[in-house]
C-alpha cells in the first residue's frame, strides 16, 4: 500500500457521496437501464458496476460501446437519464444515509477536522438536501466544479482549495477505484470503502463506512 510510513498532519476529510455516505447506485442503475432499454443498448448489473465513480458522459460512452452518436444525441441521452435519476431521487429520505455515515462525519468535525464532499455527481447538492445533511459540510465540490473527472485529482483538489487546506493534509474517503486513484494522484491520504480488489490500493481499507476507524487513519 502506498506511503504507509509517511507522517502527515491531517486537517480535513473529503467524502465521496455515492457509496460512502448514501447508496444511490440502485437509482443510477434503474436510470441507465431505462435509457438502455429505450435505445436498444445491452445493459445489466455487471455493466453497471463499471460505472461506479465514473462521470455521466463516460458512463454513457461505456453503455454505447462502439455505437457512434452525435454530440446532440449524447447530450439528449445524458439529460434523459438524469431526469429519470432525479425522479427516483425524490423518494430519498434521511433514512437513506448509510449506517455509520453521519456518525463518521460528526466524529471528524469533533476532532477539529474540516469536512467536504468530493462527488462526481452533478446532483450532489440535491442528494445532500434529501438526506438532510447538507449543513454538516464546510464545502461541496461536485461534477459542476471541475472539467476533468476522476481518476484525475481535480475534484479533490478543488475541495481542498475550498477548505483552504493543502492537498497533502486531506483524507479522502472513496468507494471507487477511480476515486482512490484520484486521491493518490492528488497526494492525499486515501481511505477505501469496499473489497480489496476494488479499493485495496488505498492507504487504508475498510469493508463498510461503519467500519472506518478514524483513530487508525489519523495515527
Amino acid at each position: 500500500m502506498p506511503g504507509q510510513d509517511r507522517v502527515v498532519h491531517h486537517r480535513a476529510v473529503i467524502f465521496d457521496l455515492d457509496g460512502v455516505l448514501t447508496d444511490t447506485a440502485e437509482f443510477h442503475y434503474l436510470g441507465w437501464q431505462r435509457l438502455a432499454d429505450e435505445i436498444g443498448a445491452p445493459f445489466d448489473r455487471e455493466t453497471n458496476e463499471h460505472l461506479r465513480g465514473v462521470s455521466r458522459r463516460e458512463s454513457l460512452e461505456i453503455l454505447l460501446g462502439d455505437r457512434q452518436v452525435s454530440e446532440d444525441e449524447l447530450e439528449e441521452m445524458m439529460a434523459r437519464k438524469n431526469a429519470y435519476y432525479l425522479a427516483y431521487l425524490e423518494n430519498m429520505t434521511p433514512a437513506d444515509t448509510l449506517p455509520g455515515a453521519v456518525d463518521l462525519v460528526e466524529d471528524a468535525r469533533r476532532r477539529g477536522l474540516k469536512v467536504a464532499i468530493g462527488s462526481s455527481s452533478k446532483n450532489a447538492q440535491a442528494v445532500l438536501q434529501h438526506l438532510a445533511i447538507a449543513g454538516l459540510f464546510d464545502a461541496v465540490a461536485d461534477g459542476n466544479s471541475v472539467q476533468r473527472a476522476k481518476p484525475q485529482p481535480d475534484l479533490f483538489l478543488a475541495a481542498a482549495e475550498m477548505l483552504g487546506v493543502p492537498a497533502e493534509s486531506c483524507i479522502v474517503v472513496e468507494d471507487a477505484a477511480s476515486g482512490v486513484d484520484a486521491a493518490l494522484a492528488g497526494g492525499m491520504t486515501a481511505v477505501g470503502v469496499g473489497p480489496a480488489e476494488r479499493v485495496g490500493h488505498a492507504h487504508h481499507r475498510f469493508d463498510t463506512t461503519a467500519d472506518i476507524d478514524l483513530d487508525r487513519v489519523l495515527s
